[in-house]
């Protein structure tokens, strides 16, 4: 497995960058995860106050670049640096492949970012490690990420539960 430069933006697409988090985000990160379709669809983190997202941004996508190499990516604007949401993969114990997982800020949404970043997401998982096969976990109310996933090319593959909170979700499965 190849490890990436996780300096620089992973990536880029036509309107967007993505790139590490760092402690600098902050600010954003407790905004983000506060929001109540991202607590509805996602899961409240308990993230309250920015203290409270400096550990999350410690024990969540800084551990998991350095472990697996990926994590969630800071969404940008490359207009002007703005911070709009995450998108990224993540190692979830009970899938067998990486989880491709997004969230945008409700002014962000509807406006195509989230399928950009995340068909971006595909293809550099494909191109730094190789991966064959990429899912994506979602509520089965959550009809405008299922269009969303379907769109760029995944499929319903199985209901899964998630171990830590016995959520039943539905699995979406992409052959890069």
């Amino acid at each position: 497995m190849n490890n990436p430069d996780l300096t620089s933006p992973a990536l880029k697409t036509e309107r967007l960058s993505l790139r590490p988090l760092t402690f600098d985000d902050t600010p954003f990160i407790t905004e983000l995860l506060n929001d109540p379709a991202y607590i509805r669809n996602i899961g409240d983190r308990k993230v309250r106050t920015e203290d409270d997202a400096r550990h999350y941004l410690t024990t969540g996508p800084m551990e998991s670049y350095k472990v697996n190499g990926f994590g969630l990516f800071c969404v940008v604007l490359k207009t002007d640096d703005t911070p709009i949401g995450t998108c990224g993969l993540l190692k979830r114990d009970f899938l067998d492949y990486p989880d491709l997982g997004y969230a945008f800020l409700p002014e962000f949404r509807s406006r195509g970012y989230a399928g950009e970043a995340s068909a971006g997401v595909l293809y550099w998982g494909k191109k730094t490690f190789d991966l064959q096969k990429i899912g994506a976990i979602v509520n089965s109310d959550n009809q405008a990420s299922i269009r969303l996933l379907e769109r760029i090319g995944f499929s319903y593959e199985k209901e899964v539960t998630i171990p830590e909170t016995k959520k039943l979700v539905k699995l979406l499965v992409a052959e890069l």
